[in-house]
């Protein structure tokens, strides 16, 4: 049987599910996590790799004369050198779509939990601050309700599409600067109009040459005071210093950060503990049910591959 090698599975499956959909098209050996000096050693033989994070170059491809296919265990796939796998021939197959509900929900997670403030109601019933109180209700601070909010929308694919579709079930209006036909009620606006009218700013674009940095010290400027920022998308988007400057000044409300320009933060991040910014560990894609589709539809661009009929390429 062909070799076939999973780099690093263990984010994607840490034993919860299975692999035997791989297992029957090959002789399958997961590694958890693979070092940049590993992966040539571990790759050597197989026809076949997946990666989720680590790194496929150039270099790396040109010591595996062997490799016809690269898996990789996500949507976004800059972690392989696309150009050169073209150029020998190799097929990389990506898994798009498969976290759209897991990833938009987190999203309103994040937009709860900073209009709500859930956690600090629970942390105070816990101290047994409802207990003694006199009256049967307390505001910790005040609250909105999201109806007639404006969502602002950067990136109109899949997700954004869904961002959307909750958001106006909440009652928010929403305007976006991208997606060439539009959900019935979301409005098309430039970039400064929708800085200017959001109450609420969802990052759900790619990483971008356009898109890299683009809530900055400029843009984060034309925002509401009363604005709150979510990215789930990716780390990058945001300046991170501009970002912290902005909340420690009172210049926007609230952020809600599920991704960092590194991951994990090794060198930390000025947004860890910065007042009224709530971070999460790149959870947003993780629920199970979207963990058991990347699985399943990696397996079957794998099948596909092999029975010569590939789908969900990277071009």
């Amino acid at each position: 049987m062909k070799k076939i090698v999973i780099l690093d599975g263990y984010v994607a499956n840490s034993g919860d599910l299975s692999w035997s959909a791989l297992e029957q098209l090959g002789q399958l050996t997961v590694y958890d996590r693979t070092a940049p000096e590993e992966v040539v050693e571990r790759a050597r033989g197989a026809f076949a790799i997946f990666t989720n994070k680590v790194l496929i170059t150039d270099e790396i491809m040109s010591r595996l004369p062997g490799l016809e296919f690269i898996g990789v265990l996500a949507t976004g796939y800059n972690n392989v050198d696309i150009e050169s796998a073209r150029r020998r021939g190799i097929t990389v197959c990506n898994v798009p779509a498969y976290s759209t509900n897991s990833v938009a929900q987190l999203v309103f997670a994040h937009l709860l939990q900073i209009t709500n403030s859930i956690g600090d109601y629970a942390g105070s019933v816990n101290r047994d601050e409802w207990g003694g109180n006199v009256d049967f209700s307390y505001r910790l601070r005040p609250f909105d309700e999201l109806a007639g909010m404006t969502m602002g929308i950067i990136g109109m694919g899949n997700i954004g599409r869904r961002v959307a579709a909750i958001a106006q079930a909440f009652g928010m209006k929403v305007v976006t600067t991208s997606g060439r036909e539009l959900p019935e009620g979301v409005r098309r606006v430039n970039l400064d109009t929708l800085l200017e009218e959001s109450d609420v700013i969802s990052l759900n674009s790619a990483l971008t040459q356009a898109t890299k940095g683009i809530i900055n010290r400029e843009t984060l400027a034309k925002m509401k005071p009363t604005a709150i920022l979510i990215n789930t998308s990716r780390g990058p988007l945001v300046d991170e210093d501009a970002l912290t400057e902005a909340l420690r000044e009172n210049r926007i409300a609230a952020a809600g950060i599920d991704v960092l320009c590194e991951e994990p933060p090794h060198h930390g991040s000025p947004l860890i503990g910065c007042p009224r910014c709530f971070v999460t560990p790149h959870i947003a894609w993780q629920s199970s049910q979207a963990r058991r589709r990347l699985v399943d539809i990696s397996a079957a661009n794998l099948k596909a591959f092999v029975e010569g009929e590939p789908v969900n390429l990277v071009r």
